[in-house]
């Protein structure tokens, strides 16, 4: 008797388990894939279709939602947020501190602008995962095991 009282213990326990352990992530959606990135932050880089010079913005996983910290670019132009905080750098890039939560941020995504998403361990062409132009909407997300059947980790 007592063994059974262990086996359906340990059976509550694994599903107990199952149903509320998960594992912030970043969710990267698209048409057709749902993938996930075990990372605190990523830089989104493009090359800006009107002056032609790399972008980046650096986006922290804060909770439940993204925020844009910063974003660095050549000069100002088509497009270039004026209001934020310039920080001093020697790179040759314009720093700005933004420091705006987003409950999400959806992009188009091209080859021609060569979009990827850049984290402390891997560079993730974006245009290489998705058709040209298509639309791909990051979020900041929970992971629950029971997830795992339709997505995939980068």
């Amino acid at each position: 008797m007592n063994s059974k009282w262990l086996k359906r213990g340990t059976a509550l326990v694994v599903l107990l388990f199952l149903i509320f352990f998960h594992i912030p992530v970043i969710q990267i959606e698209t048409e057709n894939q749902t993938y996930y990135l075990r990372s605190h932050s990523f830089t989104l880089t493009w090359i800006h279709s009107v002056e032609h010079e790399p972008w980046s913005e650096i986006y922290e996983r804060q909770n439940d939602a993204l925020v844009l910290t910063e974003t660095y670019f050549k000069t100002f132009g088509a497009g270039v947020p004026s209001d934020g905080k310039i920080i001093k750098a020697e790179d040759g890039f314009v720093h700005m501190e933004v420091n705006r939560p987003m409950e999400k941020v959806s992009i188009v995504v091209s080859e021609n602008v060569q979009t990827t998403i850049e984290t402390s361990t891997k560079d993730i062409p974006l245009y290489e995962l998705v058709e040209n132009y298509s639309e791909v909407e990051i979020t900041a997300q929970d992971f629950y095991l029971w997830n795992f059947l339709g997505g995939e980790f980068l």
